[in-house]
Formats: structure tokens, C-alpha cells, sequence
């Protein structure tokens, strides 16, 4: 597979697991076929003895556990994510608060100059953790850059002009500011891999047709309640693993609480 279509097969990828909606119905269809197609399997299969059926029934509840098991191990990761997420939030509000305050160590006018650039960069992370459209998220992060870029000079001159212990606890705090918005980023970047996912969707498939094969009951609809379970554990776990999409978001609490809590410049 050449370096093309394997970034074509990741972009895909990245497509289907940010629709956690998509993933619930792909996995409903996918998981649907395969429950048939053991059913189908079963019917033309000769009917298993006492012994046959006893040993069927153990594959099949070792399966579903060790299905349980994967899906339990991939929603504590997206979990994981997803707490993270709300640290670095808190992290990010905690580094604006300090820094504003320092930023009146500064001169009069630089001070000024920093404190409108960080409400500005505070309305802009506020943003960030809003948007759900990828081109307003670019610009959100365009702007970011520029304005980290400009915070920076800003301490950088001063710092350069005069090298004392107050202008260095200024540009320390302007470099938690900026660390704190690339750990945020990297966060949101960071997803279950796709390695997880196919394994759990591989061992869901073949949970769903060992089901519909060993399947002695003529009421076969009822059995759609497997595969409609699998789908919403995959749903659920989309959902917390998506940041921008599905109903499970983080919300900038922090970052809304301290733009309110600042004085009017």
C-alpha cells in the first residue's frame, strides 16, 4: 500500500470515528448482516447434540466476555481522553488567570498591551472548545498562533531589556500559557487507535454469528437486541472519543468563569 492510500484509508478512518452517529449505524447494519448470516449458517447446519449445544453455549459466553472485556478497556481509554480534555481546560484558565496578574509587573503601556492580547487569546481558547465547524476551528487557530506570537514579544522585549527576577516571573508564566495550549492540543489530537477499533468490531462481528448460529428459538427478531447493544456500546465510546461531535462535550467552564471574572479594561 503505497504512502497515498494509506493517508486516503486514515483520513476514512478519522471520518467514520468523528461521527459517533455513523459508527452507530454502520455498526447496527454490519452487526445485523452478521446475526443473519449465522442464523443462515445454523439452519443449514445438522442440529447439535446435548453435548454439541453445551460446549456451543460456552464458546459463545467467553466471546461475549472477552467482547465485554475489549469494550470496557476501550471506553476507560476514551474516558481517560476525555478527563484529560477537562484538565487541560482548567490548566489553560488557571495559566491566563496567573499570567494577567503578572502582567502588571510590566510597564504601564506593556501591561496594557498584554492584558487586551490575553483577552482576546481568553475568548479565542473559549472559542476553540466551542466551535464545531473544522473552518472555524482553523481560524481559531490561526489566531492562537498570532496571538501567542505577540504575548511573546511582548515579554521577550521587556525581558531583553531588562533581565530581572520580575520580567523573567512574566515570561514564565507566558510560556505556561503556551504550553498549556499545546498540551490541550495534543489531547484533542490523541484518539483510541484504529487497531482497537477493528479488533473490537472483528470480535463483535463474530460474536453476532456465533449468536445467530446458536440460536434455537423461532422468534428470531428478538435477537436484533445483541447487535443494537454492540452499536450503542460503540456509539457511546465514538461519542466520548469525538471532542467536536456527538452529544458528549467539554465545555470551557474555567475559561467562560475567569472572562467573567476579570475587570472591564
Amino acid at each position: 500500500m503505497t504512502l497515498p492510500q494509506i493517508s486516503a484509508f486514515t483520513w476514512d478512518f478519522d471520518v467514520v470515528q468523528g461521527s459517533p452517529l455513523l459508527v452507530f449505524l454502520l455498526s447496527a447494519l454490519i452487526f445485523g448482516l452478521s446475526l443473519w448470516l449465522g442464523i443462515l449458517i445454523g439452519r443449514k447446519t445438522p442440529s447439535l447434540h446435548t453435548n454439541e449445544r453445551r460446549d456451543m453455549d460456552l464458546i459463545v459466553g467467553s466471546a461475549l466476555t472477552l467482547l465485554g472485556l475489549i469494550i470496557g478497556f476501550s471506553f476507560s481509554l476514551a474516558a481517560g481522553r476525555y478527563d484529560q480534555r477537562k484538565n487541560y481546560e482548567e490548566e489553560e484558565a488557571n495559566a491566563i488567570g496567573t499570567e494577567y496578574l503578572r502582567a502588571g509587573l510590566l510597564p504601564a503601556a506593556d501591561a496594557a498591551e498584554l492584558r487586551a492580547l490575553l483577552r482576546e487569546y481568553l475568548h479565542d481558547r473559549i472559542r476553540f472548545y466551542a466551535t464545531r465547524s473544522d473552518h472555524e476551528l482553523a481560524l481559531t487557530n490561526e489566531d492562537t498562533a498570532r496571538l501567542q506570537a505577540r504575548m511573546w514579544a511582548i515579554t521577550e522585549r521587556d525581558a531583553a531589556r531588562q533581565p530581572n527576577q520580575v520580567n523573567a516571573l512574566v515570561a514564565s508564566g507566558m510560556n505556561d500559557v503556551i504550553n498549556a495550549q499545546g498540551y490541550t492540543q495534543a489531547a484533542w489530537w490523541y484518539h483510541i487507535p484504529e487497531g482497537a477499533w477493528l479488533l473490537m468490531a472483528l470480535l463483535a462481528i463474530g460474536c453476532s454469528i456465533l449468536i445467530g448460529f446458536n440460536s434455537n428459538t423461532r422468534r428470531r427478531p428478538i435477537l436484533l437486541v445483541m447487535p443494537v447493544l454492540f452499536s450503542a456500546a460503540f456509539y457511546l465510546i465514538a461519542d466520548i472519543d469525538a471532542p467536536r461531535h456527538g452529544l458528549i462535550h467539554v465545555l470551557p467552564q474555567n475559561l467562560i468563569a475567569l472572562a467573567q471574572s476579570l475587570p472591564p479594561p
